[in-house]
């Protein structure tokens, strides 16, 4: 009998993928765990029943949610990477020579354990145990309400904002983002699909906005989320992103998606989204 898995989108449209076996399930105290072998993704991490990440298309999230933000910052030393806990935006952020210390703050120790075991190619950093690399396994937002003044970049790597991500998407936490970046620091937060979060967009672009003097949208294609386009949110004490010097990103920095010319046309936006984020 064929195994098939369903992520159910919205609740009028799901994503299926047909499943060669289940490798684990599990129960955190904060989620269901589960990762599973399919026939047009390879491996997946699947919380609470949605596809998180999976080895046929994690690179194109990975490595923009980490590279466009730390090249929009002239000089990225200190780093936090909330949540991520399958290690792929750490993988990234340690490519950086000028990071000297990235911290990771995740609240599931057992989504980084199924990690380190199920998915290694994304988890390279953890399972070698980086020397930039700082392991905290606790909660963000309480991390974020006790630091001040002490990163240069913070990267939300997040999942939905339902169960443990519900709290990483709104004002407060903005708050005690802004607080916890130095004066020249910025930030970036998956903010979900255009096509089907539209209202969480909009009112995180308002919230981001109030707190930030450059705030700043962009897209990327992945096939495996919502609708297939994606777009994450920089909100910027200083930097405008839209003009970062694409000139020092190396030419072969072993990325497969990120790139200069990527770097710069990813903040290129459709009428439709330009409309969302007025």
């Amino acid at each position: 009998m064929e195994l098939w898995y369903t992520e159910y989108q919205t609740k009028n449209l799901g994503l299926t993928a047909r499943i060669k076996a289940t490798l684990y399930t599990g129960q955190s105290e904060f989620q269901e765990v589960a990762v599973v072998d399919s026939y047009q993704f390879g491996r997946m991490l699947v919380l609470d029943g949605v596809f998180q990440t999976s080895i046929f298309d994690e690179f194109i999230y990975h490595e923009m949610i980490a590279h466009v933000p730390l090249f929009a910052h002239p000089n990225p030393q200190t780093v936090l990477v909330i949540g991520g806990g399958d290690g792929g935006t750490i993988r990234e952020v340690v490519k950086h020579q000028s990071v000297e210390v990235a911290e990771m703050v995740e609240i599931d120790g057992l989504v980084v354990d199924v990690s380190k075991k199920y998915l290694p190619e994304i988890s390279v950093a953890l399972n070698e145990n980086h020397p930039k690399l700082r392991l905290k396994i606790g909660d963000g937002i309480k991390h974020m309400q006790e630091v001040e003044n002490k990163y240069d970049v913070i990267i939300v790597d997040c999942s939905d904002p339902i169960g443990p991500g519900e709290g990483l998407f709104s004002h407060a936490f903005y708050q005690d983002v802004y607080k916890a970046l130095k004066p020249d620091g910025l930030f970036v937060q998956q903010t979900e699909s255009p096509f089907y979060h539209q209202e969480l967009i909009k009112r995180l672009k308002q919230d981001i906005a109030s707190l930030f003097p450059v705030t700043r949208l962009y897209l990327a294609n992945i096939p495996q989320y919502p609708s297939g386009l994606h777009c994450f949110t920089i909100g910027s004490k200083q930097y405008d992103p839209v003009t970062a010097d694409i000139a020092r990103i190396p030419e072969n920095f072993g990325t497969r998606y990120h790139n200069r010319e990527i770097q710069k046309s990813c903040f290129a936006l459709p009428n439709f989204v330009q409309e969302l984020v007025k």
